[in-house]
């Protein structure tokens, strides 16, 4: 008795991916429903089943959908935006800002569609996303017919769908109960990386991922940088931190895992962890060569995904399959590393574990779900076939094949494209809509370029300040005098403090930008050890106001900013024309005169080598109050000593840059 069933596919070559890597030439796939029920040689199929439909496949490679297994999808809508820059200058000065201004429901569902089309026609069944308004990419995947991991991200900076992480957390708890079960669709929590988040996150993102038992997708060791800072401020390494936090009690999927040492590696196996191995991005941002073969040999599931369209710049897995095997070979200088067998098994099977849904898709097997592709291995660039080694089908797919060779795809038993025409998407309306979004973005992007300023507010965290600063200054010859004559009854001390500060300032073309100035405060203790350091960002204003009398300077203060990144990158980002360092001792008092607050400065230059000075600060955003407090700084320099001393009507800057 024959089996009824709604698909045959018989003429082809099978290519199960399998344990095994069985292969039936001819070959048959039988489906019915969703799922694959039954897979072999073609006479045994064509007796055991009655089909509704019956594919001839014309000898074409018929094989499982290949699977992405690190993406961010609506990223497709940045691709080309910024390229040939450093990692940290890439992510911080134009991904961030450009997210912050755009990303929005329809920025993603936009985006993700875009995605789907191009892994469609890619051969890509399964993709693991990490992005915003999962929700929104979830929907739109499942509109395409695609199968994804969704995750959430959360991290520890204001987000395009969340102003706190707390936000992130109760919006990915509503999307992970939403979209549970789902036939295509697998919610997840994405804590976006050790150095975006805290441990609070970190933690909180492993309950909910154990309380609704999905998996968790977190960028792992992707540079060497992350990797020294972490050793530097925890004394360890980024696996050792994270598994301390708790992180391998949930499903993890680990993005890039570049640079990890075998006992890193052999913790991962353990915690039955998934790795997504990105060569794309990794040479594109210069980010290192993950130790591939090291991985698989400890038994990892390592899969391969593209990384996101911006810093890829495309989602073609069958480019990314190849490189895989490519620079593997090249980092050991073993041209057997990582064969073609092995390389096609992580985009498929092992991905698929990797992503934690190795029990229902990745290989052709009975009782999988039907996602599966149709490959033509006949274009002039893939011909001839030889059939003297089993193994050359492999290599035909990995070292000749081009995803433009992929002729027909199935997801979860339904059509997502026949004859290389898409069936669930509309390219040339979206082609159109991101063309219109693309105009948009420039002009954004053009505008910040041509200011200092919208450069600092985009990389976000900035703050205005009172927008006039009083400053008196004068050369001290007895620094001892001026500490004694603080402590005078006239003066109310509400704090004291002792710095060491290494100020940087970047000096532009055009100066009516203003001078911005990167700080380092190393705050020192009684033992004149650093107990605390803070950086941050001034921009200061080219506008000098005057002097008001008494030799006190009146200037533009307009902007602070966190100072999270690395000078390098602000140089980068920034485009000084030149730059002039300062390095000070600063004694600081927070103090009140006549109920009117002011901050007292004893600095000793010590490079260059300038002396002492004695600064005397405020700031107000009236002018007539900025009057009234330059009489009182001029007052308190009278009551400190320096009364008589010779005043500075310029800033270090101004005096560095005479």
């Amino acid at each position: 008795m024959t089996q009824p069933i709604d698909t045959l596919f018989i003429n082809a070559i099978v290519l199960t991916m399998d344990e095994k890597l069985t292969q039936y030439d001819p070959g048959a796939v039988a489906v019915k429903g969703d799922s694959i029920v039954a897979v072999g040689n073609e006479a045994d199929l064509k007796k055991e089943c009655t089909a509704n439909e019956t594919i001839d496949c014309g000898g074409k490679i018929l094989m499982p959908g290949l699977v992405n297994a690190h993406t961010h999808v609506p990223m497709t809508l940045i691709r080309g935006l910024a390229d040939d820059l450093r990692l940290d200058v890439w992510l911080m000065g134009y991904m961030l800002p450009v997210e912050r201004q755009f990303v929005s429901p329809e920025f993603v569902r936009l985006g993700t569609l875009i995605a789907c089309a191009e892994q469609i026609r890619c051969g890509v069944t399964t993709f693991n996303d990490m992005y915003f308004f999962e929700d929104d990419i979830a929907q739109a995947t499942a509109d395409a017919g695609m199968r994804a991991v969704c995750g959430e991200s959360i991290m520890k900076y204001p987000a395009p769908d969340a102003p706190s992480y707390d936000d992130s957390l109760a919006y990915a708890r509503e999307f992970i109960k939403k979209w549970k079960g789902h036939p295509l669709i697998v919610p997840s929590i994405a804590p976006h990386a050790p150095y975006s988040t805290n441990p609070e996150i970190i933690r909180a993102c492993v309950d909910l991922a154990k309380e609704f038992d999905v998996p968790l997708h977190i960028h792992i060791s992707e540079t060497a940088f992350e990797v020294e800072t972490m050793r530097k401020e925890q004394g360890i390494p980024v696996v050792p931190y994270v598994k301390k936090l708790g992180l391998f009690e949930a499903k993890v999927i680990a993005a890039h895992c570049v640079h990890i040492d075998p006992g890193e590696i052999r913790t991962l196996q353990h915690a039955n962890a998934g790795v997504a191995h990105n060569p794309s991005s990794n040479l594109k941002l210069a980010s290192g060569f993950a130790p591939v073969q090291k991985m698989l040999a400890e038994g990892l599931n390592v899969g391969i995904g593209t990384d996101g369209p911006a810093s890829n710049n495309d989602l073609d897995m069958f480019e990314e399959v190849r490189l895989a095997s490519f620079v593997a070979k090249a980092a050991s200088n073993d041209p057997t590393v990582l064969p073609a067998a092995t390389a096609l098994t992580m985009a498929t099977r092992l991905g698929a574990k990797a992503l934690h849904l190795g029990d229902i898709t990745g290989s052709l097997e009975a009782g999988k779900r039907a996602d599966l592709i149709l490959v033509d291995t006949n274009p002039l660039h893939n011909t001839p076939r030889f059939k003297r080694d089993p193994h050359n089908a492999y290599a035909q797919l990995v070292y000749a094949s081009k995803s433009t060779d992929v002729t027909d795809v199935m997801v979860n038993g339904k059509w997502l494209m026949r004859d290389r025409q898409l069936l669930t998407i509309n390219e040339k309306e979206l082609i159109a809509q991101a063309r219109e979004l693309a105009v948009k973005i420039d002009a954004f992007l053009t505008a910040r370029e041509q200011s200092v300023l919208s450069k600092l507010i985009a990389l976000g965290g900035s703050m205005e300040e009172e927008s006039f600063e009083v400053q008196v200054k004068a050369r001290v010859e007895q620094p001892s005098l001026i500490v004694r004559n603080v402590k005078r009854d006239e003066i109310e001390i509400a704090a004291h403090k002792h710095y060491r500060q290494f100020d940087e300032y970047f000096l532009f073309d055009d100066p009516h930008q203003g001078r911005l100035r990167f700080r380092e405060d190393n705050l020192i203790n009684e033992r004149d050890e650093i107990v605390n350091t803070r950086s941050r960002l001034t921009l200061i204003g080219a506008k000098r106001e005057g002097e008001m009398g008494y030799d006190v300077l009146l200037s533009r203060s307009r902007f602070l900013a966190p100072a999270t990144q690395s000078l390098r990158f602000y140089r980068e980002y920034f485009k000084p024309r030149t730059e002039i360092s300062v390095e000070k001792d600063r004694l600081r008092w927070h103090v009140k005169y006549k109920n009117t607050e002011f901050f007292i400065n004893l600095d000793e230059m010590k490079q260059p080598p300038m002396g002492t000075f004695l600064e005397v600060k405020s700031r107000t955003w009236s002018r007539k109050d900025a009057i009234r407090k330059a009489e009182l700084a001029n007052e308190l320099l009278d009551i400190l000593g320096a009364g008589d001393a010779e005043t500075v009507t310029r800033d270090y800057i101004e005096i560095l840059a005479a």
